[in-house]
């Protein structure tokens, strides 16, 4: 049975999952959203035995219901390959009480490539299926990661374009460095004078301007996203927490049907969805554990049931995190609204013209599945400093922000009999100096690759390529604009 699409603020206009992982963002500004989850229909002892590369065909296959078999095998099969420096893909790490799930092999060594692996060949594939003339212009706001990923997913594809924009001064140097030395004729990578959020915003503007959409398709382009607002992105996370459950049952860490806690540093609201799709499927999942930092929007949403941004912009040390519009949230409020479009665009618009809307008893009953809390800047140090001194396994600053969330979590509910999956976002070799200054603070009179080498000795692991890489990358891009020329920018890329 086809399995169709609809946006969070129009449930009346459906499209099949090639046409929304074309569009990207629904033209109302909504998200689309699958009309039902569908239900995770094979046995567990079968997903056992599975690798990665059938996991994930065992769970697209059920969203993507208009991909032919060979289809979707094929992208799959060109995402998760070589360019990963493990053939399991998300191995999982036992460290003090809680498992690890890394999700920082690919290419740009954040979990973004998981997802970012295989966007681009559903879009091209989608493309194909929806007689598209047009080259694809992927336009992305980063808060760090995604752009780097998006980047290395899209360079020289055929058919597509990249434009990434981020804030010039709200990155780490390697995940600046590894944007501004992209390679690749089809990207383009600008600094913004400005923050993430506005990064965003300036945007999804461009992607509901008509006058702009209406000059890019006279020129034979058009826009889709690599954001997380695309279904193409979410979708493919919900594979490794499926991929993860199965690992620890195949390896007799929990038994059948036994219940896990999923704990997530959460900025976009992405990742953590992407699990709470993996529990609708039927995955056991006990608790959703959302991890804040200090722009702690989300902790504050589920503590008192209003979601406002209306607060300072705070600038961690775990970057991809500093968002005070969670944009994947907007899924989550269409759903405890019971499906009702028109009572999600009322809070959407609330959002934008007062920063802040508040759900009713009734939604918030229906989160009960979720815990929400932060980790100060401090606790983060400490938490990296622990783990490290207690078993050697270093976590970078996002890890540990959910790291520490999940010891508040045991504090405040006395659960530390189930088994938790921690997802582990990125590699500490991105944010180095947090790290190794959390670590000791001796280590900041280092420079940025002399730390590298030394957290590679210190906790026995090796540089990850991604990294070696860019040591001496020339820098191939510099543009840097105000928020208000982002859309000059682009048509100057384009030539229109």
């Amino acid at each position: 049975m086809e399995l169709m699409y609809s946006s969070t603020r129009n449930d009346k206009v459906k499209l099949t999952a090639s046409q929304a992982i074309l569009k990207g963002l629904a033209d109302d500004g909504g998200l689309f959203v699958p009309e039902r989850i569908p239900a995770l229909d094979v046995p567990m002892d079968t997903l056992a035995d599975m690798s990665y590369q059938e996991t994930a065909y065992e769970v697209m296959s059920r969203f993507f219901t208009d991909f032919t078999e060979d289809e979707l095998k094929d992208c799959i099969k060109k995402a998760y390959d070589s360019k990963f420096d493990t053939p399991e893909i998300a191995p999982l790490v036992d460290a003090d009480g809680a498992y690890y799930l890394e999700l920082f092999h690919g290419p740009t060594i954040a979990f973004k490539d998981m997802a970012l692996s295989i966007l681009p060949h559903l879009l091209i594939t989608s493309a194909r299926k929806n007689q598209v003339k047009n080259d694809i212009v992927i336009l992305t706001a980063t808060s760090g990661d995604t752009g780097k990923a998006a980047l290395a997913g899209f360079a020289d594809v055929e058919g597509t374009k990249i434009v990434v924009f981020y804030p010039k001064n709200g990155v780490s140097p390697i995940q600046e460095k590894q944007m501004i030395t992209q390679k690749g004729a089809n990207t383009c990578v600008v600094g913004i004078h400005g923050n993430f959020d506005q990064a965003q915003t300036g945007v999804k503007k461009m992607f509901n301007d008509t006058a702009l959409e209406a000059e890019l398709d006279v020129a034979g382009y058009q826009f889709s996203s690599a954001n997380s607002i695309n279904i193409g992105r979410l979708i493919p996370q919900v594979a490794y927490y499926v991929y993860a459950y199965a690992k620890l049952y195949k390896n007799g860490a929990i038994a059948k049907d036994e219940k896990i806690n999923v704990v997530v540093p959460t900025g976009n609201f992405g990742n953590i969805l992407a699990a709470f799709y993996a529990k609708n499927m039927g995955l056991p999942i006990a608790k959703l554990i959302c991890a804040s930092n200090e722009n702690k929007v989300l902790y504050d949403f589920f503590s008192t049931g209003t979601y406002d941004r209306n607060r300072d912009f705070i600038l961690t040390s775990s970057p991809s995190m500093d968002i005070l519009i969670s944009s994947n949230l907007e899924r989550l409020i269409y759903r405890i609204a019971g499906n009702d479009a028109e009572k999600n665009t009322k809070m959407m618009e609330e959002l934008s013209t007062d920063g802040k809307y508040a759900i009713t008893d009734e939604m918030r009953a229906q989160l009960a599945d979720f815990y929400g809390n932060y980790t100060s800047e401090e606790e983060t140090a400490k938490t990296i400093k622990k783990l490290y001194e207690d078993t050697g396994y270093i976590i970078d600053t996002h890890t540990a922000v959910a790291a520490g969330v999940y010891d508040k979590y045991k504090k405040d509910t006395g659960d530390t009999e189930t088994k938790t999956v921690i997802a582990s976002t990125a590699s500490p070799f991105k944010f180095t100096r947090s790290v190794m200054d959390a670590i000791d603070p001796k280590y900041d009179t280092m420079g940025d690759f002399e730390l590298v080498d030394e957290l590679s000795r210190i906790g026995n692991v090796k540089v990850p390529q991604a990294i070696e890489e860019i040591r001496i990358a020339p820098v191939l891009h510099d543009t840097v604009c105000e928020v208000e020329e982002m859309p000059q920018v682009v048509k100057k890329f384009l030539g229109v």
